[in-house]
């Protein structure tokens, strides 16, 4: 179901059980199947979650979408809906889309808005503010949602949001601290897609934050918004990038501070009555699943935590002091071990390289393991994609640094230029899937066997 990855570079049982691990946390993670999981037919009735829907009490049902995983999710969703479904948009990133019937799928551009998605956001706009009280529409809201519906507020532009998010990626701000951000200076997210339709609206929703927080996914299009424009402020302050943002950004959420732009809506606003933000997938449930496919393979399984954050550099020396605790006296697992943990790292600029968090990450980890025989650490986005790269990550052993230092290649100075990128693409250990059509974070996997 899902492209394998390419590991030339490691032994051939590990690198079959590292695809094998791999491809089962994307299964895990497939949109098609959590759709197929999430919502059941019965003839006109619909059974979403706990909630029962009939489709006779509605005259329309369309479908909107945004985030990598909305194509494939939109194809379930056509199969489920049939000739009840009478139309749809979804907007994906470049090279997400996938043939579907009723829903028409745009490409956009991710991380970094461009004017493919500013199109795209205003007919998805457009076509949920023209349905009544009577109309049903479905929302396929997955990772990346945020760049790839770009609806700026009054008196921005896209190159606004553009900078604005370009800096905040470069400042290493995390996911929950961009989107407060983007929220305050868009149309769409913070709930106010939800606001711009009066229609009886269902998010499914597959999540790429840690925790399921309905109002970071995607920015939270559809659900109630706990931020505000003072904590955007606080935000852009923060990390140092207040005067380097543009000046009607700043005007912006000084008029906001001020009480001068309307807040996004909060938890106590009526309109989320009409709303049912479901969950239909998660980066849990991909680590489960790959704990479940170590234990079938005969390794034995731990899961660290699927809340890992923090500096890539900073979470490869905790594995690598968790692979030399193991490698010395058998804990926190004996081998052969496989030592799980779902997340999403940071990575603050410093350099000019080429790299991501799951390349970085393994990058750092490789002088940290140096040495230790039967150890590898792997890393991947199970986005397909990590960073601005064609690599979902990469995977080290306790040869790979003197390997390294053989090809005249120092990790280190490497790691200082954030220039992971180059170094896999020398010494060996890319993961490659290709896009994979789902989002729910990364993987962090140590082997010792």
């Amino acid at each position: 179901m899902h492209p394998g990855t390419r590991q030339s570079h490691l032994p051939k049982t590990v690198s079959r059980l590292v695809d094998r691990l791999i491809r089962t946390a994307l299964t895990a993670a497939d949109p098609q199947l959590a759709v197929r999981r999430t919502v059941r037919r019965t003839g006109p009735h619909l059974r979403i979650g706990e909630r029962r829907y009939d489709l006779c009490d509605y005259d329309r049902v369309v479908a909107v979408g945004a985030g990598k995983a909305s194509a494939r999710m939109a194809v379930e969703l056509e199969r489920c809906l049939g000739r009840r479904l009478e139309q749809g948009l979804a907007v994906v990133k470049n090279g997400y889309a996938v043939p579907t019937k009723t829903i028409q799928v745009l490409e956009a551009g991710h991380p970094v808005p461009d004017r493919a998605g500013l199109r795209g956001a205003a007919r998805l706009r457009e076509l949920v503010a023209g349905l009544s009280d009577r109309d049903l529409v479905f929302v396929l809201l997955s990772g990346g949602a945020s760049s790839l519906l770009p609806a700026p507020a009054a008196g921005l532009t896209l190159a606004d949001l553009q900078r604005t998010t370009t800096l905040l990626l470069a400042a290493g701000a995390s996911i929950r601290e961009i989107n407060a951000v983007r929220k305050h200076l868009s149309m769409l997210q913070g709930g106010r897609l939800a606001a711009a339709t009066q229609a009886r609206v269902v998010s499914l929703i597959l999540s790429d934050v840690l925790g399921d927080d309905l109002a970071s996914i995607g920015s939270g299009p559809t659900a109630p918004d706990p931020t505000t424009y003072a904590d955007a402020s606080e935000i852009l302050q923060r990390y140092e990038i207040w005067r380097s943002v543009p000046a009607t950004v700043r005007n912006h959420v000084l008029a906001g501070c001020r009480g001068a732009r309307d807040e996004t809506p909060k938890p106590d606003a009526s309109l989320f009555r009409r709303v049912q933000n479901q969950i239909i997938g998660n980066n849990a449930g991909a680590v489960h699943a790959v704990a479940q496919a170590a234990r079938q393979a005969g390794v034995n399984p731990l899961i660290l935590t699927t809340r890992l954050t923090g500096e890539a550099k900073e979470a490869a020396k905790l594995f690598g002091a968790i692979a030399k605790e193991i490698a010395a006296t058998g804990r926190p697992i004996r081998r052969p071990a496989c030592v799980i943990a779902g997340g999403e790292l940071t990575v603050t600029l410093k350099g000019r390289g080429l790299g991501g968090r799951a390349q970085e990450f393994a990058l750092a980890a490789a002088p940290e393991i140096a040495g230790l025989p039967d150890i590898w650490i792997a890393a991947f986005g199970t986005d397909g994609t990590d960073g601005p790269t064609d690599a979902a990550g990469a995977s080290v052993g306790g040869g790979t640094a003197l390997r390294a230092t053989r090809l005249g290649l120092d990790p280190m100075a490497l790691l200082a230029r954030n220039d992971s990128y180059r170094f896999f693409k020398k010494v060996g250990g890319q993961l490659h899937t290709g896009p994979t059509g789902t989002n729910v974070n990364d993987l962090y996997i140590l082997l010792a066997l």
